[in-house]
Formats: C-alpha cells, sequence, structure tokens
C-alpha cells in the first residue's frame, strides 16, 4: 500500500499542491482525474520521487520516500508525462541501460527485456534510434521501462496520449492486466477510459481532493439529478401539465415540436426515476396521451468529474466523500511550477 499524509508543494508562494491525503491499495487501479493545472502531475512526481514535497509524507508499503529513498523507489514504477527515453539510443540499448539502474541480475536481463519489450509491441522497433520513433512509440518504450523489474506500484501519467486506437486499446488491456500482481495508479483526460479500468478514482481540482470513491458510488451519487427524455403525440398543454404535476418531476427544460401534434420533452427529476417514469406513463396514458420514446440519461463519471470541478473549493464535497482540509504549516517554498 502507498499512503500519502498531508502532501503539500509550494512553487514560490503558490501553493500547488494542498495538504491532501489518500490511500493506494494492493492490487488496484486508481484513477487520478484533474483540469489542466489541477496538480495531477506534481503530486503524482512527488509520490514517485521524482519532485521534493514541501510538506506531508509519502509512505511505500511502510517505508517513508524522503527518509528511504532508494528502498522506497525500488518499489515504484514511473512512466512520468514526457517519458524519460534518451533520444540518440537505439530502443534495446536504452532497455539494458534502465535494466542496470533497477539492478535487474544480470543472468536475468535478456529474459526481463524481452518481456517488457514484447508486452509493449516494441520489438520490432529494438534497433531504431529512439529519436526517430514516433511520439506513440516513444511512451510505448517509456511504458516498458516503468514496468520492467516487475515494481510493486505503477504510477502512468498520461499513458495513452500520442496512440492510435489500436494502441490505446492494447494499452488499456495491459494496465487491466497489471492489476492481477501490481497497484496501479494513472492519470487521463479520458474520462471514458478511465471509467473502463480503475477501480476508485481521485478527483483534484486546484492542489484540493474533490472526491475519491468507486466510479459507481460517484454516479450514484448523482442519482436525483436524473433527466428524462419523453416523445409525445397529442396535445401539448395537457401533456405539459400532466408532466409538470406528476411527482418527482421538477421542472419541464426543453420542448421540441415536431410534426403532426409530435412533441419531445425534457425534465428534470427529483427522486426515484424508475417510479417517476410509472407514474408518469401512467398519467400520460390515462388521458389519451400516445407515448412514442420515454428514457433517462443516468449521470456517468463526466457528469460527477465536470460538477465537482466547477464548485467552490470551500463548498465541501460531494456526499462528504472526502473530509475538509485545512492546510497547515509554512514550509520552505520552492521555485518551479508544474503541472
Amino acid at each position: 500500500m502507498i499512503t500519502i499524509e498531508n502532501l503539500t508543494k509550494f512553487y514560490g508562494h503558490n501553493r500547488a499542491v494542498n495538504n491532501i491525503s489518500f490511500t493506494i491499495n494492493d492490487n488496484e487501479i486508481l484513477g487520478f482525474l484533474g483540469p489542466n493545472g489541477a496538480g495531477k502531475s506534481t503530486t503524482m512526481n512527488m509520490i514517485a520521487g521524482y519532485l521534493p514535497m514541501s510538506g506531508g509524507t509519502v509512505s511505500i508499503c511502510g517505508t517513508d520516500i524522503s527518509k528511504e529513498p532508494v528502498k522506497a523507489k525500488s518499489k515504484i514504477g514511473y512512466l512520468p508525462q514526457d517519458p524519460p527515453v534518451y533520444p540518440d539510443m537505439r530502443v534495446k540499448e536504452y532497455m539494458s541501460f534502465c535494466a542496470g539502474l533497477k539492478r535487474i541480475p544480470r543472468a536475468e536481463r535478456k529474459d526481463e527485456i524481452n518481456r517488457v519489450m514484447e508486452l509493449l509491441r516494441i520489438t520490432d522497433v529494438k534497433d531504431k534510434l529512439i529519436k526517430n520513433l514516433s511520439g506513440g512509440y516513444k511512451r510505448r518504450v517509456g511504458f516498458a521501462q516503468a514496468i520492467m523489474g516487475n515494481p510493486e506500484f505503477i504510477i502512468l501519467d498520461e499513458p495513452t496520449v500520442g496512440l492510435d486506437p489500436n494502441q490505446v486499446i492494447e494499452v488499456r488491456s495491459i494496465i487491466k492486466d497489471l492489476k492481477k500482481s501490481h497497484s496501479v495508479i494513472f492519470s487521463s483526460h479520458i474520462l471514458s477510459e478511465v471509467s473502463e479500468v480503475c477501480d476508485r478514482v481521485v478527483i483534484i481540482n486546484k492542489g484540493d481532493i474533490r472526491a475519491i470513491d468507486t466510479i459507481e458510488n460517484l454516479e450514484k451519487s448523482f442519482g436525483t439529478s436524473l433527466v428524462l427524455h419523453i416523445k409525445v403525440k397529442g396535445s401539448k398543454t395537457k401533456s405539459a401539465s400532466i408532466i409538470e404535476m406528476t411527482r418527482g418531476v421538477k421542472e419541464i427544460t426543453d420542448i421540441i415540436e415536431e410534426d403532426g401534434n409530435i412533441f419531445s420533452f425534457t425534465t428534470q427529476l427529483d427522486g426515484d426515476a424508475e417510479e417517476i417514469r410509472r407514474s408518469l406513463m401512467s398519467e400520460l396514458i390515462k388521458n389519451n396521451i400516445d407515448i412514442l420514446e420515454i428514457y433517462t440519461d443516468k449521470p456517468n463519471l463526466e457528469n460527477v468529474f465536470i460538477e465537482l470541478i466547477n464548485r467552490p473549493a470551500n463548498s465541501g464535497n460531494l456526499m462528504d466523500l472526502v473530509d475538509e482540509i485545512t492546510p497547515s504549516g509554512n514550509p520552505e517554498p520552492d521555485e518551479k511550477e508544474e503541472d
């Protein structure tokens, strides 16, 4: 387990990460989400030991990364936002170099290098100079060095940036497989990607954590803010009146008039969507209104993300998922600012 407690980062007088705390469990895929400038890359750099923290602790299986960096970092594989590759090296040469840095025994290096190259499908470019590779291939080379040596924890910052659709599918599959024997934390701007592979997510904005939970729980928390669409044939006035009078319908937000007395209503619900839908259908049928179509828009991770990052920082977190964190201390400022 990785335990992050009260992690803080200052760049000069600007606080980029604000006293955040969370854990990365064993055999878990944790998504790290936030808009540009939210503090994602800064946080991941501190967890990996690439960037000194201004305050707080990062503990890797009980080892404080600030006090015993070599021991702690030996358990981590890291793919930063910019892959740490040497452009004038050939791919296989770079893999060998990384194997030496990770102190993989010489007798095991060849097999390990071949394993990670085959897994990331870079064997076909093993003799090419890295500077001549496409951006997608460079990222896959960086990913290969991150998993070399089978570290317990793998940290991936935007691992699918620059990949074509087929490569994205392959990398997603690799990430899912890694969960069997590793813990993975990765950031991504592709929310559908996060929904597909992650067990939990951390949503961060302006250095503050806005939510930590499973995607399912976050989506359920927005269950009382559903949108229902209904298309009917009949009287517009009567249909609107029935819809507005139905218990659980907050308001009609849009009406579109189509051909031949056909109207599409968009409504905002407050309550059990299925119960509201049944009541509404029953009343419309009683009043001889033909129902042509009816469905609800269920909240998804994108809805949750947009809602949370647009909330004021002092408004509290969704459903008390995360306690409000008050910054403390006055650490020495650092100089350079990152995402």
